[in-house]
């Protein structure tokens, strides 16, 4: 009897165990498919180049971000980059955070037609988007077309920061409304209603109740959309031309034009680090801001 109990349980050195081969898989993909290419181009970073053999493997120098940090010139990408999806951000905000606000409170079937008409943009691809772009914003565009119909003349668009701006908060927006609308859904509408029969006005309502309660969404809406932007390069590549850069452009140059594999890696690592540093940045202001709110 005693030998069938035993028989009947797990052998006890296997369950602490079980987790790890539970996640394996899930670790497994984790460090192949993002951990090893960050590997590799960390090390490709401080390989030396040889314009005739590229990228010699086994060597070591910090060349390659030495010429970065001191020409002037990667500064003005750097920087154009920055603004841009800041602006980009900022946009997607103000539009994003209103519209989200009207969809949580939108009746069936209408919330659901309103969320296809959010969706459709991603379900066409970027490159598609922004050939759809350049059709408008061109000289003989169907928006230069309607201008010059009003009197108001020509505008040259294409080729600029806004042609850019205009595409990207286009392809963003649904990233910045979804986790806005997320956040929405778990507010108790109570609470707004409470504020309203005390006598607060609805704009008072709507700051001092709704929106501290949309932090997280906001937060994790615009990292999504600063992250995304930052690393943008189909639209920049298409919208911004060759005389508008931006860092991600500037990456594939010099991995497919100048095959200067090792500067192109510097490059990307140095965009990682300031993306990382200014998403920690916004995530610590936002959440002592939400922090202060609930302790109010």
């Amino acid at each position: 009897m005693d030998m069938s109990l035993h028989a009947g349980k797990s052998p006890a050195p296997l369950l602490p165990l079980r987790p790890w081969f539970l996640s394996a898989p899930g670790i497994l993909l984790f460090l192949v498919m993002l951990i090893a290419p960050l590997a590799m181009t960390l090390v490709l970073a401080f390989n030396v180049n040889n314009p005739d053999l590229g990228a010699q493997a086994g060597t070591f120098t910090f060349d390659n971000f030495t010429t970065i940090l001191s020409d002037p010139w990667y500064y003005g990408i750097f920087w154009r980059t920055l603004w841009i999806c800041l602006v980009v951000t900022g946009i997607c905000l103000l539009v994003g955070v209103p519209q989200a606000l009207i969809l949580s409170r939108m009746k069936s079937p209408w919330r659901s037609i309103l969320l296809v008409v959010v969706l459709a943009p991603l379900l066409v691809s970027v490159v598609v988007r922004s050939f759809g772009w350049s059709l408008l914003l061109n000289d003989n565009g169907l928006i230069n077309q309607s201008l010059a119909a009003l009197g108001i003349g020509q505008v040259h668009i294409m080729y600029t920061s806004a042609a850019v701006i205009i595409a990207l908060v286009h392809v963003m927006l649904p990233f910045m409304i979804i986790p806005v609308w997320t956040s929405l859904q778990k507010i108790d509408p109570s609470l707004a209603n409470a504020a309203l029969s005390m006598g607060a006005s609805r704009f008072t309502t709507l700051r001092r109740i709704i929106l501290p309660q949309l932090t997280p969404g906001i937060l994790s809406g615009s990292l999504i959309v600063f992250g995304l932007g930052a690393s943008s390069f189909v639209i920049p590549g298409i919208l911004g031309g060759r005389r508008l850069k931006m860092v991600a452009t500037l990456v594939y140059d010099q991995y497919l034009s100048e095959l200067n594999w090792p500067l192109g890696a510097a490059i990307a690592l140095i965009l990682l680090l300031a993306n990382l540093l200014i998403m920690l940045s916004y995530n610590r202001l936002l959440e002592q801001r939400y922090k202060k709110r609930l302790e109010e």
